[in-house]
């Protein structure tokens, strides 16, 4: 039975993205179809390297073509990745595919955690992935880094003097806290904080990304709206613990992204301190904040429910010994960062493909 590239093609029309419900041919995700006798090779182009359903979109195209083409082939089937991007305004952030806001609305919840250990997860997936810490009065990202004594370089760049990241883990990194004694308050008023995160937008060389993250103060105030005015914002996701009162705020926050002013799609919530496990009771939880109180906010707004992460010693120790815990392997809490991290990317994919760009918030006065 001799057969052609185009047989293989019609064959992959078969095979669905499970998220965007959309054939492979259809989605231009199939490259470079080749036959060779019985040997048949092509590439398919998924939209994130932390695609959890890889293996699965693997295993759809080798039935497939079996199925349709011929039983006994030799197949080499190239999984790669390309980010996909919805921005509106290239002024700037122009080599930044997706810019990510981090919010919680309640301080102390753990989000700039959340931030550091999503980067560093998604990084080992292959991604490119910056961090802006936007909480300029309390940064965290110096320390959780390891780089409290970083410098940020600079270079000029047609006359204009540019910013460039430090870089960690695979992870480019700016934050007031490398321009700034780690002792010294920040104190300055709401415009003065509002002008060094447009800086870091638009007076930095963070070259090619696939997701810049933003970590933002807690609240809904100056830096918040500073980062929709500057920058198109794919989306916003919500950190929280369980208990009321977290749960409150982090409805705040949520509010406020999906307000009609400014309109930044919520990508899912994150529930963090879901529940304690000891380390020496490996499979008890005790959730001493509540529970599900995550799961219930995404469910009341109708947004993604992205997972849970519970208490354990080690974050705090790889938070104090800047070593993300996502990056040791053994631990389980890597393992859910990780999951948490792959939830996010595929929610990035779905919204870069369902819905429109979100523009930048054109705002003349805020009473």
């Amino acid at each position: 039975m001799s057969f052609t590239e185009k047989d293989v093609i019609n064959a992959l029309r078969h095979v669905d993205d499970p998220d965007l419900k959309k054939d492979l041919i259809t989605l231009n995700m199939v490259k470079d179809v080749k036959v060779e006798g019985k040997k048949v090779s092509f590439t398919v182009v998924l939209t994130t390297p932390a695609c959890p359903l890889k293996e699965r979109i693997r295993q759809d195209c080798e039935n497939a073509v079996k199925e349709h083409v011929a039983e006994d082939l030799e197949l080499d089937i190239n999984m790669t990745a390309t980010v996909t991007s919805y921005v509106a305004d290239k002024k700037s952030l122009s080599e930044v595919k997706n810019v990510i806001a981090i919010a919680s609305g309640k301080g102390g919840v753990g989000k700039s955690t959340v931030t550091a250990n999503l980067a560093v997860a998604l990084a080992q997936t292959g991604a490119k992935v910056g961090i802006i810490d936007a909480d300029i009065y309390g940064p965290s990202m110096p320390t959780m880094f390891n780089m409290e004594n970083a410098r940020p370089g600079v270079v000029e760049r047609e006359g204009k003097t540019m910013m460039i990241p430090v870089e960690q883990y695979g992870v480019k990194i700016l934050s007031i806290g490398f321009l700034t004694q780690p002792q010294d308050a920040v104190i300055w008023r709401g415009p003065m904080a509002s002008s060094a995160l447009r800086q870091f937008i638009t007076d930095t060389e963070w070259g090619e990304l696939d997701y810049l993250f933003v970590d933002l103060p807690p609240g809904t105030g100056d830096i918040h709206l500073s980062l929709v005015q500057n920058a198109s914002v794919t989306g916003a996701v919500i950190v929280t613990t369980p208990q009321k009162v977290a749960l409150a705020d982090a409805q705040r926050g949520l509010s406020m992204f999906q307000s009609q002013s400014v309109n930044v799609p919520v990508l899912g919530v994150v529930e963090n301190m879901a529940y304690f496990t000891p380390e020496e009771l490996p499979d008890n939880q005790y959730y001493i904040f509540g529970r599900d109180g995550g799961k219930l906010l995404s469910s009341r707004y109708e947004v993604p429910f992205l997972g849970e992460v519970p208490i354990v010693q080690g974050i705090r120790e790889g938070g104090d010994a800047g070593e993300p815990i996502v990056m040791d392997e053994n631990s389980p809490v890597s393992k859910a960062f990780a999951r948490i991290a792959e939830e996010l990317a595929r929610n990035v994919a779905i919204r870069n493909a369902a819905q429109s760009e979100t523009e930048r918030v054109e705002i003349k006065t805020w009473e």
